[in-house]
């Protein structure tokens, strides 16, 4: 495959990428992969450049404002051939079809070293400020690679200017070669080196040739499964019985050091070069820094490599798990975090309203209409994640989310269970009502724009708050992370008693006495609506309404609100007829007033014989 290779005035102002039949790219400062920052001749796109399979056409833009040297002469479009180059300002751009392939039929050479990591730690760099200054780029030139090639560009690159003697560079990967075992002893006999095809992920040279880059496989082979630094010396300087030796044209010497970890598994950095004609007769002695800034660079890529695939498989994560379970798993084992305990949790129920009747009219857009019902789940589980609760199942056009799980952390268990019931409950009540009037209020606000995906659509919410089992609740076979009792139950029936009361918010008296006086009026108010004995339970419940502040989405007053809760009062010590007179001032948009009206006028306004104060509903909704 050809490559294009940038050269800059500088040693580290350089590059090499591959070009590929029928690509068409721009050459300029800010031209992404084709970019070329150093030279401030260059415009921020200069040139267009096509790979035609044979030769590369360059064509200088508009917007190029220097001109382009083509064979040392002012030229707006040429055909380049492979060993030629053209030049824009300070930058060389040069076509070349070098080849590099692993051979494994390498004789074996004439002097081979291997070097541990803790024997590395003892070289002492002669150039040191060089190296560093070098090393203290590595990590923006890592993490700041927006592709796999864009690594192993610049990888390459960097350690050609970070190790001076150094002809040739190559990032390669003998994935057959990786082992979790131990590393084996330098004298184990290996596998055969067939047996581990070893790739070329990127390379470069420090001087363009027209000869074929070889690696020798056998010297990759022994680095990745040995983990040490390999050193080969197949030709000392310029001894002529050493020729044969000779890898590839004018390499003396090539080494191979490991990648560690998992997320490059099977890499190694390999570097060859040629001894300098006047140091005489040199030896791997003189080699040493060498590996010891290749491990260097191995090791750190490792290291950003290895954070940027934990990063990865956190932001997968966070797909299935909401940020309150990710946050616990950062500091305790994942069993400990997702085991079933028993712990005290507030759990909203949420379900929309007109689902069944859009079905039916959206029968022709089954597509569109799912689409809008995601929209309307995603406006639920956002709520619910963003007050920081867990997102603990979908039912439908339904969702459930619960807070207060995961538990807290052992240190902070003795304060958890120092405090009292009332502010266990407050913590976790006061966010799943925050998150029940949020998600009323984006729905409330879709049904005033027409044409917006949710109009048409509202929600019914229940909530409920006490003790359960929360945690990875399943079977062998398959387990979900949700939360199991009679709260979950008590919370479901809230959510469907919405449509009996006409109430789009209900919660129960534990959430209400949790956070009634914790939540100020311009945040959330509240109103008893009635003591009901939900269908097929035996006991009955004090059912509240969950109010926005007044004005902000509610119809009701401060004095509609009074008015119906003194009501209330005289509906449960059956003086009715006050009862009735109060709830006539209420204003008249509100439907839940409705419910204890049409109870009244139901009984003929007259309290059933030992009525007990409570409703008994017929039916679930």
């Amino acid at each position: 495959m050809p490559d294009l290779i940038a050269e800059g005035l500088l040693p580290h102002q350089r590059w090499r990428r591959p070009l590929h039949a029928g690509e068409t790219f721009a050459l300029g400062r800010t031209a992404g992969p084709w970019s070329i920052p150093w030279d401030q001749q260059i415009s921020g796109e200069h040139a267009q450049v096509s790979w035609e399979g044979l030769e590369l056409v360059v064509v200088r833009l508009p917007s190029g404002r220097n001109p382009v040297f083509f064979h040392g002469q002012e030229t707006d479009r040429f055909s380049v051939r492979p060993g030629e180059h053209f030049v824009i300002g300070g930058t060389r751009f040069t076509l070349s079809v070098d080849q590099s392939r692993a051979i494994v039929d390498v004789p074996r050479p004439l002097e081979e070293q291997s070097y541990s990591s803790q024997a590395l730690k003892d070289v002492r760099f002669r150039d040191a400020a060089q190296r560093l200054e070098v090393l203290s780029r590595l990590p923006e030139v890592i993490s700041g690679a927006a592709s796999d090639h864009e690594l192993f560009v610049r990888l390459v690159n960097m350690v050609l200017v970070g190790i001076p003697s150094a002809s040739a560079v190559a990032l390669v990967v003998a994935e057959g070669a990786a082992t979790d075992e131990p590393a084996p002893p330098l004298q184990a006999t290996p596998r055969s080196d067939a047996e581990c095809p070893v790739r070329v992920l990127h390379w470069d040279q420090r001087f363009v040739t027209t000869s074929e880059f070889q690696p020798s496989r056998r010297l990759i082979v022994q680095a990745i499964r040995t983990r040490q630094s390999v050193l080969h010396v197949w030709r000392a300087g310029h001894d002529p019985r050493g020729a044969q030796f000779t890898v590839a044209e004018n390499l003396d010497w090539a080494f191979c050091t490991p990648v560690p970890g998992t997320a490059c598994r099977g890499w190694g950095i390999y570097v060859a070069g040629r001894f300098p004609s006047e140091q005489g007769r040199p030896g791997s002695a003189d080699l040493r820094e060498d590996p010891k800034f290749a491990e260097i660079v191995a090791s750190t890529l490792a290291s950003l490599r290895q954070l940027s695939q934990l990063q990865r498989q956190q932001a997968t994560m966070a797909q299935f798990f909401p940020p309150a379970v990710l946050r616990a798993l950062q500091n305790r084992p994942a069993e400990q975090v997702l085991a079933p305990c028993q712990t005290h949790v507030s759990v909203l129920f949420c379900d929309l309203r007109g689902f069944s009747r859009k079905v039916e009219s959206d029968a022709g857009d089954l597509m569109g209409l799912l689409q809008r019902v995601s929209k309307a789940l995603g406006v639920m589980t956002r709520a619910i994640l963003d007050h920081g609760g867990v997102v603990g199942d979908f039912h439908g056009d339904a969702a459930m989310g619960f807070w207060g799980w995961p538990p807290p952390q052992e240190d902070d268990a003795a304060t958890a269970s120092s405090l009292a019931p009332d502010r266990i409950a407050a913590a976790t009540a006061r966010p799943a009502c925050l998150a029940a009037l949020a998600i009323r209020q984006e729905f409330e606000a879709a049904s005033r724009l027409p044409g917006h995906p949710l109009a048409g659509f509202r929600a019914g919410i229940g909530v409920a708050t006490g003790p359960a089992v929360a945690g990875g609740i399943g079977t062998s076979d398959q387990v979900k992370f949700t939360v199991f009792g009679h709260v979950v139950n008590t919370a479901s029936r809230l959510e469907g008693m919405t449509k009996l009361l006409h109430a789009p918010i209900l919660v129960d008296q534990p959430t209400s006495e949790a956070v009634r006086g914790i939540l100020p009026a311009k945040l959330a108010r509240f109103r008893d609506v009635a003591k009901v004995c939900p269908y097929g339970m035996a006991n009955p419940v004090l059912v509240t309404e969950l109010l926005p502040p007044a004005g902000e989405g509610s119809e009701l007053s401060d004095a509609d609100v009074k008015n119906y809760e003194t009501a209330l009062a005289h509906f449960v010590n059956q003086q009715w007829k006050e009862a009735y007179a109060l709830l006539q001032q209420v204003s008249p948009n509100d439907e839940v007033k409705d419910f204890l009206i049409n109870f009244i006028i139901e009984n003929r306004r007259q309290p059933p014989a030992n009525w007990d104060g409570s409703v008994v509903l017929h039916s679930r909704e």
